[in-house]
């Protein structure tokens, strides 16, 4: 025969004063802990969308990002010829060879970041799917003018469409802004790759993306570009490369997730095992009453360690409520692969939500196990006299 879990309800109602205490603790674990993943997921999900499964990225064989890789045009040329290159509406191939730079500019709050500049042709524009003018045009080819991403206007000064910014001792003309749903390209500025080349003095690409015809033949695409002698090119799938760029600082972000949560962690337990104690000191004779009437110690057991998993849930669900308003909240970092500033939102998720409950579950059932066997253990004549 098992206690009715109507008990433990009235029981925690009994005691609000401990009970809400307890299970604000353990909320703000859980808020911090959804906060934290919900950081590292927002910048792995950034990195993520720049890339799209239909293209390949092509770097100088063994380099291990664009910062570190030089391409020449002749390379660069033999690429477009290659038969699984897709090809657009005019029958070009759909090729981006591509300049990147990294240039430090100073922040509308003060204080200097590191912005990737990209130079692209119009072709890039097609290359890369969900690329979208919002508002402006794009650069004219042959002109110093640049189109700057929607989370760089909101970062750097003087970032409005005819407004001008300044790097490499040159000044450049805005005039567009360019959405790439949430991406890392939203952080970049670009421009004409041949008029970036000079400018930066480099006569080479730091990276090639095409279009594949069929993006199934990856592997054997892979294969026909790296054992070409003429070309001396590694190539990825261009989500894959970006991702992977992600890993580091997204495991970082996480371990600290953990750890953090785990070290405030320990104070909620210990605070929901005083609580547990307290209620089983102050229920003795309610405990003697049970075993009387035939409840089993075990069910007496089972019935304190779901009032701890009751009031851990209750945490657990303030706790993500709290964290609830930080989804969509735009900050920034450095992304370890490239030293530039990448912003991106906040993404609290459905599984992450449901982690910081079963966070909250597993505080509950470690600070509720023992007060729990120690009410199982009175006697009945124990627990009358206590009582």
């Amino acid at each position: 025969m098992k206690i009715p879990i109507i008990y433990n309800i009235r029981s925690l109602r009994q005691r609000p004063a401990s009970t809400l205490t307890t299970a604000i603790g353990m909320a703000l674990v859980v808020a911090v802990f959804v906060a934290m993943n919900a950081l590292a997921n927002g910048f792995r999900a950034a990195l993520v969308s720049t890339g799209s499964t239909e293209n390949v990225l092509l770097l100088r064989k063994g380099a291990n990002g664009e910062m570190n890789s030089g391409i020449g045009r002749q390379a660069a040329s033999i690429v477009g010829g290659l038969p699984f290159v897709a090809r657009g509406a005019d029958g070009l191939p759909l090729v981006s060879p591509e300049t990147f730079v990294v240039v430090p500019l100073e922040r509308a709050g003060g204080g200097r970041a590191n912005v990737v500049v990209r130079g692209v042709s119009l072709q890039a524009f097609v290359v890369r799917n969900g690329i979208e003018i919002v508002t402006g045009r794009t650069f004219r080819p042959g002109t110093r003018e640049v189109v700057v991403g929607v989370a760089y206007t909101k970062r750097f000064p003087n970032a409005g469409v005819g407004q001008v910014v300044r790097f490499a001792e040159e000044d450049w003309t805005i005039v567009g802004h360019f959405a790439a749903g949430g991406s890392s390209f939203e952080s970049e500025i670009w421009g004409e790759n041949e008029q970036l080349m000079p400018v930066f003095r480099g006569q080479i690409f730091q990276s090639v993306t095409f279009r594949m015809a069929d993006p199934s033949a990856f592997d054997g695409i892979k294969t026909a570009i790296e054992g070409d002698a003429r070309l001396q090119l590694d190539a990825f799938r261009e989500r894959a490369f970006y991702a992977n760029q992600s890993e580091m600082l997204t495991r970082v972000l996480s371990f600290i997730a953990l750890f953090v949560a785990s070290i405030m962690g320990i104070g909620a337990v210990f605070g929901a095992i005083n609580t547990m104690y307290a209620a089983v000191a102050s229920r003795s004779a309610e405990i003697g009453v049970l075993l009387t009437l035939g409840f089993k110690p075990r069910s007496v057991l089972a019935s304190f360690l779901v009032e701890a998993l009751l009031l851990a849930t209750l945490g657990g669900v303030i706790g993500c409520l709290i964290a609830l308003p930080i989804n969509g909240l735009v900050t920034s970092t450095t992304n370890w692969a490239s030293f530039s500033e990448v912003a991106f939102a906040f993404r609290v998720t459905p599984s992450l939500l449901l982690t910081g409950m079963i966070f909250a579950i597993t505080m509950g059932a470690l600070g509720g196990l023992l007060p729990a066997r120690r009410a199982a253990k009175q006697t009945v004549i124990d627990a009358l006299r206590a009582g």
